[in-house]
Parts: C-alpha cells; structure tokens; sequence
C-alpha cells in the first residue's frame, strides 16, 4: 500500500457509509483511555469521546475510489473522489485507502506507522497499544506503510506486516491529466506526460507518436490506464482527447524508471547548473533520488550535464570552428599578445594553438628570474589533445604562467614547434635575453627543443620526475629521501657523502643514480641558477583549476585560464601594495634567518672584500664584491648567505643591496604592474573585428575542424610512462627459491 498516515485524536467519531459494517458484537466498546470510548451505534456509527462530530470516516459504494479520511466535512462528493484517484497524499488528518476496480468490498486494511507492536481488542473487546507503542498527549495514534491493521477470525484487530517501496513523496496535484487540457505542441505533451509518469511511479508505453496523434499506457499487464492526445486542426496544438485515469497496477516495484531519459535528467537539473556548473554527477543523482525517488546510473547523470553545459558552452566542435577569431580577439583586446592557430594542410584539422599576454611576456622579462618550467598536461575533452606550459617564477616564488600551447598529440616535432615559438617570443622582445635555465623532464623532443632555439641555456632535470621514477623502481622511501638530499646537497662533499648513504642500502639504486650526470639534476654540479627551485612543479601547483579546465572545449578552456590569469595579476598587485619591506616576503624570512645565525659568526676581514667566517660548522670565504661564499648558497639562491651576512654587518653594509634585484618589493610590483583584459562575448566578435582595421580578415574567414583524434573507449591510463623510462632496460630480478633470473620466488614454479 502507499504512505497513509491513520490518527485518532481526541474528538474524534467515525462513520460507516452505506453498505459497510464492522462487525464487534452486541454492546461491544473500543476505549483508548478514560472517557474515550470508541461505542458502535444503531446507525453504523463508532463514536470516540463525548458524543461529538468533528471528524468521520466514510467509506462509499463498492466500486467507488474509497477513502477513509479524518478530515473536516462529513462528506467528501464525487468530485473530490477524482481529484485524489492516484494515491493522494491528504492532509495530516486524513488517510486514503485505494479501491481497485472490480473489488466489491472495502479494503479493511488500514496501515499503522509503528513497528512489531500489537493492536488488538482486549477481553472486554477493547482496544489496546502494545507496551511499547504509546499514544501520545491528544491520544492520537500515527500509523506508516510498515504495517497493517486488519481484523482476524476471532474479531481481534491485529497488525499485518506489509513490505512498501520506500520513495520521495511527489506533489501530485500538479500532474493531473485532463480530458480537453491543452499543449503547446507534440513534445510538450510527450513532456507532461512523462512528467506525471514519473511523480506517481508507474511506467509508460508508448503505443503511437507521430506529428498528430500519441497515444500511450501503463506498461503494466492488465493495468487499464490509457491516454489519447491528438492535434488541432490548423495549429501546432495537442489537446487531450480522453484518458482512462484508473491504475490497477498499484505502481513500478523498483526504483529505476524508464521514462528517466537523459534528456529528463538534463531539464530536471538545468536550473542548478546554470547556477553552479561546477555540480558534479554524483550530487545530480542524490537530488533525483530525493526529490524524484528513483535511482539512476552516473552515467546518465554525467550525460544529463554535459547535455546541458554543451547548450551553456558551446560544442566542442564550434570551440575549434571559432579559433581564427578567439586568436583576433586576444590580440585586439591584449596589444602585444601572441595568438596563432594551426591547422592541417590538408584538412584544415586542428593542429597546433599558441597563446601568450603581453602582461606576462612583459612581467617575465622586465621582473621574474631567469627560469623557466616545462611541462604538460593532458585535456580530458572530447577530442583529447595536449595542453604544453612554460612557466616562470616571479620574485616570491610563486608560479608565473608565461606561455601556453595545445597541441593535438605529444610528440617531438611538437615540442619543438613550442619551444621555437617560445624562442620568437623572448627574442622580439628583448634585444639581451637573459641566459635562462630550463627544467624539464628531458624527453628526447624538449632535449633537441632546448639545445637548437636555446642554445645557451643550462637544462636540468626536474627532480619532480626524476624522483617518480626512483620511487616506482626502488619504492623505498628512505632512498627517495637520501635522493632529495643529495640534490639538494650544496657542495660535491656533501653531495658524494648522500651517495655513499644511498650506496650502503642498495648498489642497485647507487648505480641508478650515478648513470644520470648530476650536472643536470644535482645542485652540486649544476652549472646554471635555479634559486633554490629543483622542480618545475607546474602542473600540481595549477592542478586546482587546469584539473577543471582542461574537460572544456578549447575556448573555454583559454578563457578559464585567461581568467585565472587576470585574477592572479589583480589580486598579486593588489597585495603587493600593502608591503612595506624592501624585499618580498619569502626574501625577507630567508635574510632574517641568516642574520639570527650571522650573530653567531667570527668575522675576520682580509681586505675591502675578502673575509674568512668562522663558525661551528666550519670556516667560509666571502667576497662580496663578486657576491659568492664558499658554501655557494648566494650564488645559488640569489640571496646573501649567514656567511655573507656576517661579513656585511661586519662592515656596515646594508644587506639588502647585495640582494638580487627580482627579490625586491619594487620589482615584484613591475611583474603585475601590466594587465591582462577581458575578452567579450563570441556573439560580438565578428562585429568588433569588422570595425578593426588591425584585424587580419583573411584569418577569420579560416574555418578549423577538429582533430581526428577522440577520446578512445575504456577507463584512461591515470599514470603516463615518463620519458626516462622510456627505452630503458629493467632492472634483472632474482628468484631466492630457484635462483633463476625474471621472476620472484612467490611466483616460482620450477621444481625443486
């Protein structure tokens, strides 16, 4: 049976219409307490408390829609028994019994809200509340779907279990079908339809659907529901030609529903993507299933809304169509920006996009040291693709995008086509390029990339992938952390004694390490300026938000980024002028630290720039007219030293001039000081470009389709294969059991 609520207040009386009886005996009473007895009358009546008739129950003709209701008339007419046909849900005080056609009596079933409690009459033929099943202070009684309350042979009402399918109740007053109502068209009516058939839990077949009939019924064998709309002569209209309201079926038994389309979870969750697109699938189906009562797959969930971000969007396909003019527009609204896109000779497929804006082409040059981070991340939209990112550091540390280029595979000659347009963009505007150092992964296409468009520049390992690959060969935390050491390691000392460490718990990892030349990872060895960075770490730190961007389409994507962009130099500027230090914040820590060790130092002075340090770990050169320490960590870092610093307090000298000029306030302020603009809606584009004479004309009339690479079938490969590895003889393993080379003893099956 449905949800029905049964209460028996104080006041109460019920009534037995015509036809009913029930049957107690002579002179039989049911009491729920003092003064509270329930008295069966000449006239059919069952009284409850001082004769009053607030409230009665009436049961109507056999095959009426019964209802037994606590409600505040006497009488319920024939038109209320239609309104409230299919299950109505009444107000707290009444309760519904449905009546399938056919039945000539009245179901005496009534259904209780508690649970394992008995309900009977008593030897005196009253009525009684098992001991855990209290009325409460109005002596009303509430009752659920759990169970029911019938009347057994010996004339005892008892409680009968009943399983119910526990679903989100529905307002079912909005979906009432009437014979006459009106639609708008075809789809529409197919709509409500499925609307309605869907908030009162039964299923529906479709028998015919053309451009003016549909006719459609319960999928229930047996079940008599049937529906008849057809069109109106002359207009799209469809009206509702008759309908057989009556369900025999008692409704779908299971919480899935085949009317659930994609397209019905697509219009049932458009309003809550429109305000937070960001809504994930699986919060898609908890909505549905708490306000719907059914359950569906995450797949048609995550079809439901990408249906609906395609309509917010755009396609992916019209994304690729509209690059020509996405490149104009950032070069009209950002003057200085570099835009081009790319595409197949001959198909004209997408190929090859670079981006960069002038803000950070100005901001790198003019103000962030002289590094540069590689590295890539690959786009979960539906056309796959690569997104490449080179990124400075500004004087604070934090990341600094400078360049972007999407390609539609990873592969050598693309990494070189990026890393020569990186090289046109840095040689146009600056006629003294700063000798840059490059971190990267060191696969084969950035090696070549590197050493023919940046032939001066120092290229090092990022240890980020260097230590992956350690870790996933070894996976031995203790040596991952001798790795890190030894990199990290300022002098070739220090750095053989992490080595020798390393060597004494595995040959094996010794041997792995020293065949990668530590002048291209080791701080020890490596000839360039890192200041103090040994790993790019862009795609981690950007994972936040490229995560989210990079299941775009390819415009979308850009903007994404050229938003986050613009907020970063806003709020970056903003913040930086609060500050009243002469050097940033992390440069201003790092010199406080030294000086607190500097206190400590014995300074000995050689001449106007020579000086020994003495301390307890050892004694240091410093020449602070070269700016170097025999500990090298102001070359290396760009800061002085706790050396350094004892020997320029030792001679009055202002430490913070002898720092690199990146690291001061006023510097980083030029980093931001440019701005990165808006760019307007793509239904203005065509028209601003029209009254531009800057705009290339011929490039907007170039149409790109997409690549031809989609999305493969199956679960993506969450861990790529790095570039080290690649080629790479595996280490030889050895069978204790058998000692047999190529496999483990727990996978030993040689005979012994």
């Amino acid at each position: 049976m449905a949800n029905r609520d049964l209460i028996l207040g104080q006041n109460r009386n019920i009534g037995i219409g015509q036809g009913q009886s029930l049957v107690l005996g002579h002179s039989h009473s049911l009491g729920l307490g003092q003064s509270h007895d329930l008295e069966l009358g000449q006239g059919h009546d069952m009284d409850l408390g001082q004769g009053h008739h607030d409230h009665e129950i009436g049961l109507g003709h056999p095959h009426d829609d019964h209802e037994l209701g606590l409600g505040n008339s006497e009488n319920q007419d024939e038109e209320d028994h239609h309104h409230h046909h299919h299950h109505d849900y009444m107000n707290e005080n009444e309760i519904s019994v449905d009546q399938k056609p056919g039945h000539d009596d009245v179901d005496p079933d009534l259904v209780l809200s508690s649970q394992n409690h008995d309900f009977s009459l008593s030897d005196n033929n009253q009525l009684v509340v098992g001991e855990n099943h209290e009325l409460d202070e109005n002596l009303e009684l509430a009752v659920d779907s759990s169970h029911e309350l019938g009347i057994d042979h010996h004339g005892e009402m008892v409680m009968v279990s009943t399983p119910v399918q526990a679903r989100a109740l529905s307002a079912e007053l909005t979906y009432q079908l009437t014979v006459g109502q009106e639609f708008p068209d075809v789809k529409s009516c197919r709509r409500a339809l499925r609307d309605m058939a869907i908030a009162l839990h039964f299923e529906m077949q479709t028998i015919k659907s053309d451009k003016t009939r549909f006719t459609a019924k319960c999928s229930s064998e047996g079940c008599p529901w049937r529906v008849h709309a057809a069109k109106l002569p002359g207009v799209p209209t469809f009206t509702i030609r008759t309908i057989h309201e009556s369900h025999s079926c008692g409704g779908i038994n299971h919480l899935g529903h085949q009317q659930a389309s994609v397209q019905w979870v697509a219009s049932s969750v458009e309003q809550r993507l429109r305000e937070n697109p960001n809504c994930k699938p699986k919060e898609i189906l908890e909505e549905i299933h708490r306000v719907h009562g059914i359950t569906l797959s995450y797949k048609q969930a995550w079809r439901g809304k990408e249906r609906i971000m395609a309509t917010m969007r755009g396609s992916f396909e019209e994304g690729y169509r509209l690059l020509p003019q996405y490149c104009e527009q950032v070069k009209r609204t950002n003057p200085g920006s570099i835009a081009s896109v790319y595409g197949s000779p001959a198909d004209n497929c997408f190929q090859r996009l670079f981006i960069s804006f002038q803000a950070s082409i100005y901001g790198f040059l003019n103000a962030c040291r002289p590094l540069l981070g590689l590295d890539r991340t690959y786009l979960k939209s539906k056309y796959l693709g690569t997104l490449l990112l080179a990124t400075g550091f500004d004087g604070d540390g934090a990341l600094f995008p400078l360049a972007f280029g999407i390609v539609d595979e990873e592969n050598d000659e693309n990494w070189m086509w990026f890393l020569c347009e990186l090289h046109n963009l840095l040689e146009t505007n600056t006629e003294n390029m700063p000798r840059l150092t490059i971190l990267s992964d060191r696969q084969k296409g950035i090696v070549e990339g590197v050493e023919q468009n940046f032939p001066t520049a120092f290229h090092g390992f990022c240890m980020r992938h260097l230590s992956e690959s350690f870790r996933k060969e070894f996976s031995n935390t203790m040596l991952v952390n001798y790795l890190w050491e030894a990199a990290q390691a300022l002098t070739v000392i220090e750095f053989e004694a992490k080595i020798l460490e390393i060597e004494e718990i595995s040959q094996d990892a010794a041997y792995w390490i020293r065949r990668i030349p530590p002048r291209l990872w080791a701080t020890a060895y490596f000839e360039g300026q890192r200041f103090g960075h040994l790993t790019a770490n862009i795609v981690e730190s950007l994972n936040s938000w490229i995560a989210e961007a990079s299941g775009l389409p390819i415009i979308q994507m850009m903007e994404c980024i050229r938003r986050q962009l613009m907020t970063w130099f806003n709020e970056r500027r903003e913040t930086s002028m609060q500050w009243t230090s002469i050097l940033v914040p992390t440069a201003e820590r790092r010199v406080a630290e030294a000086l607190e060790l500097a206190r400590t130092y014995q300074v000995l002075r050689a001449n106007e720039a020579e000086f020994e340090v003495i301390s307890h770990e050892g004694n240091n050169i410093v020449d602070i007219r070269n700016r170097c320490c025999l500990c090298r960590g102001w070359q290396l870092y760009g800061l002085p030293c706790a050396h350094a610093v004892a020997a320029l307090l030792s001679c009055r000298q202002n430490v913070h001039r002898f720092t690199e000029s990146c690291f001061t306030v006023a510097t980083y302020r030029k980093t931001y000081s440019q701005t990165i603009h808006p760019i307007p809606d793509k239904s203005l584009w065509r028209e601003l470009s029209d009254g531009d004479p800057n705009v290339d004309k011929a490039a907007l009339d170039v149409i790109i389709n997409p690549p031809k690479s989609l999305r493969p079938p199956g679960r993506p490969r969450k861990r790529r294969v790095r570039a080290e590895d690649r080629g790479r003889v595996k280490r030889v393993v050895h069978c204790s059991r058998c000692n047999q080379t190529g496999h483990f003893r727990t996978t030993c099956a040689a005979p012994i």
